[in-house]
């Protein structure tokens, strides 16, 4: 693939996540979306963090490690525990980075 193909292809790919982004807002800033779809978007965060956590917890060296020995998932665990009981994020990221540092270190 020659480089102006390689620029090309890139530039339209921009443009259109920029139109399809501009497009909710436009239709959204326009009138406002049925209650169906205003529930249904709340968790549309809680669902993106979800697919960016559960693989780096999950996924050691290529393979899916469910185990006790799988350092990640038991901090991503207790982590999320912390979250659902205290819902503080900072208190919930430092009791998850100190539960993985132990654990990497002693474990």
């Amino acid at each position: 693939m020659s480089s102006s193909t390689a620029w090309l292809i890139i530039l339209a790919i921009g443009i259109g996540t920029f139109a399809l982004r501009l497009s909710f807002i436009q239709l959204l800033g326009r009138a406002s979306p049925p209650a169906y779809l205003q529930r249904a978007l709340r968790f549309v965060p809680a669902a993106v963090m979800a697919a960016l956590v559960l693989p780096a917890l999950v996924n050691v060296n290529g393979a899916i490690d469910l185990s006790l020995g799988n350092e990640r998932l038991l901090a991503g665990a207790l982590a999320a525990f912390v979250a659902w009981r205290t819902r503080q994020v900072l208190l919930t990221l430092a009791v998850g980075m100190a539960a993985l540092w132990l654990l990497q270190a002693y474990g």
